[in-house]
């Protein structure tokens, strides 16, 4: 039959485009749409290396190649800029994390029979695919989910359990949400899981809060050498290859500023690294995530200042912020409308922002372009491999 289309991009979602604006679902750029809507292969379509592709919810890209992946990425990036018209002074080179890189991920697990199923849902559903490999989440993190499968046969309830596991220094922190264990046994068969399984700690959430239960060792991250508490739960950069290349960005434009605001903190991910010569101050929300940071600041040294602070209802005013050479930020998903209000109404002349939203982004980055600010470089960051999840480094100057 004659071809009737050629997919020419993909959309936010993950499906393919064609030139007259429709959407097709698993098709790459250069596929032809055939007249019965059945795809003709192109060159930038590729295999899915994964046998759960297409059910599991954990990816959406893997029928495309790297060149197209990582064209995707750029321009979910570049699209959310200019859409707002805001003019990219240099675009630098999009940066994608490799398989099997993935150091924190949330899976989820059910009784199913006289057995269990474990792994990530089904896009749009509740149904849970039970994982036989997985070519995202990094390999300790996966050699759990055969012994996660065995003890929530064993001691799971009803519902579904939440897992969620993260690559710290000690090794894996593994949580687990809605299990109540009954009685002694089930209690003393989880510590011998975690000890079996050498696990850095095992927390349980029975319905009363995050509880650890078995902790050797006080969980640490490291930034810049320094040991940083790691709360149950925490934010960490998806992948250490991201996580250094953004911090690296961040070191480079942010180099010769003597005093930086660090706002949406965190943990301390870039305060730590700035820090030195440089004075840090590193405002965050979350408490436990604030503690950890001023902890490791008082034993380290390091002039890191941290104060708690929710950015959201109670942002740095402009006189605040003027007395600062720079600022970072890095905010969840939502951005951070009313901090970049005030910091456009500063007369701070250097802002890095670092966005795991591009389209919260380009609306901010629009105020801090309306406020004289010029968008110096923009990097696209694909650290979520095979998602339609996209993040980036952005440097804004005066």
């Amino acid at each position: 039959m004659s071809s009737t289309g050629t997919i020419i991009r993909i959309a936010a979602k993950g499906d393919g485009v064609t030139a007259d604006g429709r959407h097709v679902a698993g098709a790459a750029p250069g596929d032809i749409v055939r007249e019965d809507g059945s795809l003709e292969p192109g060159p930038h379509h590729a295999t899915p290396p994964c046998r759960h592709f297409a059910n599991c919810g954990g990816c959406q890209l893997q029928h495309v190649d790297d060149e197209a992946l990582r064209q995707f990425v750029t321009d979910r990036v570049v699209n959310a800029a200019e859409g707002q018209g805001v003019a990219i002074g240099q675009l630098l080179d999009t940066h994608l994390s490799p398989p099997r890189s993935r150091r924190r991920a949330t899976l989820h697990a059910m009784k199913a029979g006289k057995g269990a199923v474990v792994g990530f849902r089904e896009s749009g559903s509740h149904r849970i695919v039970d994982l036989a490999e997985c070519h995202v989440i990094a390999p300790e993190l996966f050699a759990l989910v055969e012994p996660l499968r065995q003890f929530v046969a064993k001691h799971g309830g009803k519902g579904a359990v939440d897992i969620e596991l993260a690559l710290v220094d000690q090794g894996v922190d593994c949580s687990l949400k809605n299990l109540a264990l009954e009685g002694l046994a089930a209690t003393e068969a989880a510590l011998e899981f975690a000890q079996d399984n050498g696990l850095a700690r095992l927390t349980l959430d029975q319905g009363y809060g995050p509880e650890a239960m078995w902790e050797p060792e006080q969980l640490s991250v490291t930034f810049a050498g320094v040991p940083v508490p790691f709360p149950s739960s925490s934010f960490l950069q998806a992948t250490r290859d991201a996580e250094e290349l953004m911090v690296a960005d961040a070191k480079r434009t942010l180099e010769g500023a003597k005093t930086i605001a660090d706002l949406f903190a965190g943990l301390g991910t870039f305060a730590f690294h700035l820090a030195g010569p440089a004075k840090v101050l590193a405002a965050e929300a979350a408490r436990d995530a604030h503690l950890a940071c001023k902890t490791a600041a008082g034993i380290s040294g390091k002039p890191v200042h941290a104060l708690h602070r929710d950015l959201f209802r109670n942002p740095l005013m402009a006189d605040e912020i003027s007395r600062f050479d720079a600022v970072l930020l890095d905010p969840p998903r939502a951005g951070a409308k009313d901090q970049i209000g005030r910091i456009a109404e500063s007369s701070i002349g250097r802002v890095a922002y670092v966005s795991c939203n591009p389209s919260s982004w380009a609306r901010d980055a629009k105020r801090l372009v309306d406020a004289g600010f010029k968008l110096e470089q923009l990097r696209p960051v694909g650290q979520f491999r095979w998602s339609t999840h996209v993040e980036l480094t952005s440097y804004f100057a005066r």
